[in-house]
């Protein structure tokens, strides 16, 4: 199993899939990991949203997570639907000695130094950085990033193709996380992966 680091560095950006319909899943991986975008963050905010993590691990070069998963049940839920990476929007310890016990590859969401702390404290280092834009952009996670200069993050929300270049250039951001090259709805499968060439080339 690859380690969070790892999976963060697979592209510069990590879609943040809303799946509505169970058969829009594989097209819409297909697309994501055609234009360079392996990493693929499906969110537990629908019903469908377990099955389409099963359905979107039968795609060649998929590496499929889940993410708003916020206390052990739903890890559970997520890992037994194959989940390979779990992402949170806040952490708590609960949660986290769940994720480690479990030994997945865990990216938590923190807003300041409180949250930071309370991930070093269970031993991680790896973050993401959420609401991005809400939480003060990129002067905060600046200033953020300072203190904690051993840490590493995925800023999420609020981040498009007009801002990720100036997030990707700050050197503690491996990634970003993005819901704009995976609009939400049936797949427009040449449209998503010219999108995702786009934001594949970000990296470069």
């Amino acid at each position: 199993m690859k380690n969070v680091e790892d999976i963060m560095r697979l592209a510069p950006v990590i879609p943040v899939i809303v799946v509505d319909q169970v058969e829009h899943a594989v097209p819409l991986a297909e697309a994501l990991v055609a234009g360079g975008l392996p990493a693929l963050e499906v969110t537990l905010r629908t019903p469908a949203a377990l099955e389409a993590i099963a359905a979107m691990k039968q795609v060649p070069g998929a590496v499929v997570g889940a993410g708003t998963v916020t206390n052990a049940a739903e890890l559970d839920q997520a890992l037994n639907a194959g989940a390979e990476f779990v992402v949170s929007p806040g952490l708590t310890e609960p949660l986290g000695r769940a994720a480690i016990e479990a030994q997945v590859p865990f990216l938590p969401g923190i807003a300041n130094a409180g949250d930071i702390m309370r991930g070093l404290d269970l031993g991680l280092t790896h973050f993401k950085f959420f609401p991005a834009m809400a939480a003060g952009g990129l002067p905060a996670l600046k200033a953020l990033a300072a203190p904690f200069y051993h840490c590493r993050f995925c800023p999420t929300g609020g981040i498009s193709l007009n801002n990720a270049a100036e997030w990707l250039a700050f050197d503690p951001v491996l990634c970003v996380g993005g819901s704009w090259v995976c609009p939400r709805g049936v797949p427009d499968k040449a449209a998503i992966e010219a999108l995702a060439h786009e934001a594949a080339r970000l990296g470069q």
